[in-house]
């Protein structure tokens, strides 16, 4: 099968997103926010299936640009880059799960849930982040699209 076969809502994503992310500590204690602009693509060819562009800004100025590609394998998309590896599904609802171990954070790990708002105008993105095992914080993403992908 195909990655538009088993992640067929994944497409939906394609294109570009703004938006807020806001990390909480366990107890709701603000630890960050920033702002984000996102790309998210589907190369035609290249080793990659998806391929991811961002932009975090804070209000101090502070910028960080970064990029990273998944290649599609045995139904999943799997992620191997400098910062973390993991891989990412659908659901049968059409929701993206993403398991990522953090290379530069040993023993932190975070699963996301991507949800698309009916009119994919929309999203909300939590992810859940545990330290040897054990939860620690959640970051709250809040996105609107900006542009379609062409």
């Amino acid at each position: 099968m195909s990655i538009r076969d088993t992640m067929p809502s994944l497409f939906a994503h394609a294109g570009e997103w703004e938006g807020v992310y806001t990390h909480l500590a366990r107890d709701g204690m603000l630890l960050d926010r920033h702002r984000t602009w996102t790309r998210c693509e589907f190369p035609s060819s290249g080793p990659h299936a998806y391929v991811q562009h961002n932009r975090l800004t804070w209000e101090d100025g502070r910028t960080v640009e970064r990029s990273f590609g998944g290649i599609y394998r045995d139904g999943l998309i799997h992620w191997d880059t400098e910062r973390f590896v993991g891989y990412g599904w659908e659901t049968r609802e059409g929701v993206l799960m993403l398991r990522l171990d953090r290379k530069d954070e040993p023993g932190v790990h975070f699963v996301e849930t991507i949800q698309l708002a009916a009119d994919g105008r929309t999203r909300a993105r939590t992810w859940q982040w545990f330290e040897d095992g054990a939860p620690t914080r959640r970051t709250l993403c809040d996105e609107w699209r900006v542009a379609s992908e062409p």
